[in-house]
């Protein structure tokens, strides 16, 4: 069968899922509907805006479905003649009466190695536990989350100074790449699905905004890893004097250490204390204001010395 003749229903919301689709209409796959999350206020002024894949989709006349709840309202699936659903980052929970309607079957775009990590925030997980590397698993949808048979994966290191938004750059690429590798294979037989191994589950928990609030109590790699899987959104926060400051970026540097969650100030530069020692605040942003760099901050809050973030 030829990619011009397999009808794909493609499901995913944000920019990490328009860069799949849009790399697959860029390759000649049909692509006959998109399924993504409703339009959201967004900004100060409380603007409607579609979701990334729902302005690729209108830029190629692709029918766009907006479900409010996918598992209550599918009825738009009637009459579509589905070759195939293909996932990424959609959002919500696709019920088996949407999985049963393609010819054949469905599959999902998991960003993360499986069977480690399943659940909702993969990418932000696998940075604030440190980890090495992670990838994409091309996974058989079925009615447990994230725990199909897994046909292939892509993996990548996640490096040094690589934050949440470095990864899902990555990764948007690498789900790119082995769709468009494996679809064909899949549809023509050629690719046989292996059980993960229950045995080596782990998971990757939502984030929630309980989890923004930066742990003072770690030591300082592991609070930079923290930093890193919340940037450049949402951005994890400490209070300073009762206003948010987002830390989106430190380093770790040596000095005296001030004590934990006390702010110290030179020339060039903000730290913070922690149980083993400093980080240097490198981008802040304190609420109110814009993102700035460390130094900048230093100038115009130099009055805070010895303050102690909470």
């Amino acid at each position: 069968m030829d990619k011009e003749n397999v009808r794909i229903l493609f499901m995913g919301t944000p920019e990490i899922a328009a860069h799949v689709l849009s790399r697959l209409l860029e390759q000649g796959f049909h692509v006959i509907g998109v399924v993504c999350n409703e339009d959201k206020p967004t900004g100060r002024k409380k603007t409607l805006t579609p979701p990334p894949t729902k302005v690729v989709a209108l830029e190629h006349n692709i029918p766009v479905y907006q479900p409010h709840r996918i598992r209550e309202d599918h009825a738009f699936l009637n009459g579509l003649e589905i070759d195939l659903i293909l996932t990424m980052a959609y959002g919500q929970i696709v019920p088996q009466e949407v999985l049963d309607a393609p010819k054949f079957g469905a599959l999902n775009l998991h960003g993360s190695i499986l069977p480690k990590l399943r659940g909702a925030a993969p990418m932000q997980r696998a940075i604030i536990e440190g980890h090495k590397s992670t990838g994409v698993s091309l996974m058989k949808m079925v009615d447990k989350m994230d725990a199909g048979e897994v046909y292939d994966t892509k993996e990548f290191l996640i490096e040094d100074n690589d934050t949440y938004g470095d990864i899902c750059n990555k990764m948007a690429e690498a789900a790119a790449e082995i769709a468009i590798k494996d679809i064909l294979l899949y549809i023509e037989g050629k690719l046989p699905g292996i059980p993960q191994n229950e045995s080596e589950v782990t998971f990757a928990n939502k984030i929630k905004s309980e989890d923004e609030h930066l742990p003072l109590d770690l030591p300082r790699n592991e609070f930079r890893n923290w930093v890193r899987g919340l940037s450049p959104t949402p951005g994890g926060y400490l209070f300073l004097e009762g206003k948010k400051l987002k830390i989106l970026a430190c380093s770790i540097v040596e000095g005296d250490n001030p004590g934990i969650g006390v702010l110290t100030f030179d020339k060039k530069s903000v730290c913070l204390g922690l149980p083993d020692g400093l980080v240097r605040l490198d981008k802040v942003q304190l609420e109110g204001k814009g993102v700035t760099d460390g130094q900048s901050f230093a100038n115009g809050y130099r009055s805070k010395q010895g303050c102690k973030l909470e």
